[in-house]
């Protein structure tokens, strides 16, 4: 494969965002999580050059196909899109978020973090480029490339929806931007996926956010953390493991300490991972009985 240049690469600077930015949420790290979600914010704004590579590039990675004619037509629209931009542009927009990572970011991990589709968000980083050389391009790789992503494009993919995508960028909010990757990325920090209950508690935050129903949000917050702790006493009843009945004591501590009269992002995650160490200590009890 032609050297490619990770971090030119609009797709996986993203990624690699989102994966900081989940990191911040489950180490509670706040200062960190808003400096990464205000880069985003401002670098990836609407009506950037940035913003447009990055719809493109999203489309080629995510976007399922049924047969090959749709392939030839998704990657004729894409070049045409990919040409028609400003490459200089571009080029300076990209190195201003470099910038930005390096000096407000400035975590020497950060570029070296686990992305699973590594080799595909390339492969497509590297056709783009081609494609914008125009009769420059070398045309035998390029042809291996729209081919490497036209295999991708056919294989089965979670369903998304493009205009859901579109929306989640156009967020200039930080704490709904964080509230979605805290969805989708806490699922894939943890082998176990997140339970209905934190589901629940992660829907209901959107909802009354956005519908700016403080007294709602309040009073669900105040029952979860009433039906937590009953949870924890009848557990703590019925259960013998004196190891577990400490555990249990300290979560119970920390709920109750919990404000649910001032409900944002650092006390939903403080829900969410009190709530998920119940789960394991009730699983433990589980094993143990």
């Amino acid at each position: 494969m032609t050297k490619h240049n990770k971090k030119r690469n609009v797709g996986l600077i993203y990624e690699l965002l989102l994966n900081h930015i989940s990191n911040c949420l489950i180490e509670n790290d706040m200062r960190s999580l808003n400096v990464a979600t205000k880069i985003i914010e401002k670098r990836f704004a609407k009506g950037t050059e940035l913003y447009r590579e990055f719809r493109l590039f999203n489309a080629l990675a995510k976007m399922t196909a049924s047969d090959t004619h749709i392939v030839a037509s998704i990657l004729t629209e894409a070049k045409a899109a990919a040409r028609n931009c400003d490459s200089d542009k571009l080029d300076k927009e990209k190195s201003a978020l470099i910038r930005d990572i390096n000096y407000k970011i400035n975590n020497t991990k950060f570029y070296y973090q686990n992305i699973k589709n590594y080799k595909d968000l390339a492969t497509i980083q590297i056709m783009i480029n081609e494609w914008r050389k125009g009769a420059d391009c070398n045309i035998q790789k390029l042809i291996e490339y729209e081919k490497k992503v036209g295999e991708n494009l056919l294989k089965d993919k979670p369903s998304i929806d493009l205009d859901s995508e579109k929306n989640r960028l156009d967020m200039t909010d930080s704490n709904k931007l964080v509230l979605k990757i805290m969805t989708e990325k806490m699922n894939n920090k943890y082998n176990d996926k997140l339970s209905p209950i934190e589901r629940d508690i992660i829907k209901r935050y959107v909802i009354y956010s956005n519908d700016g129903n403080k007294k709602q949000l309040i009073e669900f917050f105040k029952k979860k953390k009433h039906k937590t702790i009953k949870l924890l006493e009848n557990f703590e009843d019925t259960e013998d493991n004196k190891i577990l009945i400490k555990k249990v004591d300290s979560v119970r501590s920390r709920i109750e300490n919990l404000n649910v009269n001032n409900i944002n992002d650092q006390a939903v995650i403080q829900l969410l991972t009190l709530t998920k160490l119940i789960r394991e200590i009730k699983n433990s009890g589980d094993k143990n009985g």
